[in-house]
């Protein structure tokens, strides 16, 4: 009877634990893309995972967010407020708990200067490599391209995140290089990345 009463506690224990941790990680997200699409790089900074944020610098990461999204290029914005994000299964590998959460993201870069045709077909092929997808469609009345893609972000809670969600946007060049050299070639198998 007693072992029966502390499975019944270990699996409620680990059903609440689970629950309260997808709950946490889908305010997370939603926090996370809200800083995104309001541009409000502080928070991104804030989001992120703190040995990538030490390694690169914070300062030097909000600098190249903000680049990122406002140059003399091009203005990039996030296209919808709302996302469905779809999560991966959470998992628990070397004292971490990580999760890659995938979306659809329409986003739009409006261009500065007038693009010619031939500069057009230029950045079409640059957004497309870039973007890694061949959803770029050139709109030249509003001097601008329309990029659809699939997001990814890793989430990882850990001792250095106090265990609340920090994460990883694999869509930026400098985070996937810091996420390739902080996270163990092995983990990064297992999570299917």
């Amino acid at each position: 009877m007693k072992s029966k009463l502390i499975t019944v506690i270990l699996v409620f224990s680990s059903v609440t634990t689970f629950s309260q941790s997808i709950e946490s990680l889908k305010v997370a997200t939603k926090k996370l893309y809200e800083a995104n699409y309001l541009m409000d790089f502080q928070a991104i900074v804030s989001l992120s995972y703190p040995k990538m944020v030490e390694t690169v610098g914070a300062d030097l990461l909000l600098e190249k967010i903000e680049k990122h999204y406002e140059n003399e290029e091009y203005r990039l914005r996030e296209q919808l407020e709302i996302l469905p994000f779809q999560y991966g299964i959470i998992k628990k590998v070397a004292e971490k708990t990580f999760c890659v959460i995938t979306f659809r993201n329409p986003m739009r870069y409006f261009f500065e200067n007038k693009l010619t045709p031939e500069i057009s077909t230029q950045k079409k092929a640059w957004l497309q490599e870039i973007n890694a997808t061949k959803d770029v469609t050139f709109e030249p009345t509003r001097n601008s391209f329309n990029v659809r893609k699939t997001s990814t972000y890793v989430a990882i809670a850990d001792e250095t995140t106090s265990n609340e969600w920090r994460f990883f946007n694999l869509d930026d060049s400098n985070q996937l290089t810091s996420f390739k050299s902080l996270i163990d070639e092995n983990i990064r198998k297992e999570l299917g990345l």
